[in-house]
């Protein structure tokens, strides 16, 4: 299993419908499979989501933020990792809006050293 506890990731890509940017960084906790952490930057002014670390690595979750509209948002994500050359991990996201706006998206964010 891959443990996330106090990795740091960037967002590096996302699709037209998503809040995050390459200003978003989230910092990840892991307690056994339980799998939580913090965002903000770009359109998110503080966020949080909370899920579960699968055995094979890949996470799924439920996120919610404020934005700089100060518009409370969610949705939930599942993210399939890919470890790098440099043993980073990147991870691809497909996610859904849970709230008013009930689109879908993809995004990929990687781990900062």
């Amino acid at each position: 299993m891959i443990n996330y506890h106090d990795k740091k990731f960037v967002s590096v890509n996302n699709t037209a419908n998503g809040e995050v940017s390459s200003e978003t960084f989230f910092n990840y906790k892991q307690d056994g499979k339980i799998i939580s952490a913090s965002y903000q930057g770009g359109e998110i002014v503080k966020g949080t989501l909370i899920g579960i670390v699968n055995d094979n690595g890949s996470l799924e979750f439920r996120y919610n933020h404020v934005n700089v509209h100060n518009e409370l948002r969610g949705g939930m994500c599942k993210s399939t990792p890919e470890i790098l050359a440099d043993g980073r991990i990147r991870l691809h996201e497909r996610w859904k809006w849970t709230d008013v706006d009930q689109s879908e998206g993809e995004s990929i964010i990687e781990e900062v050293l």
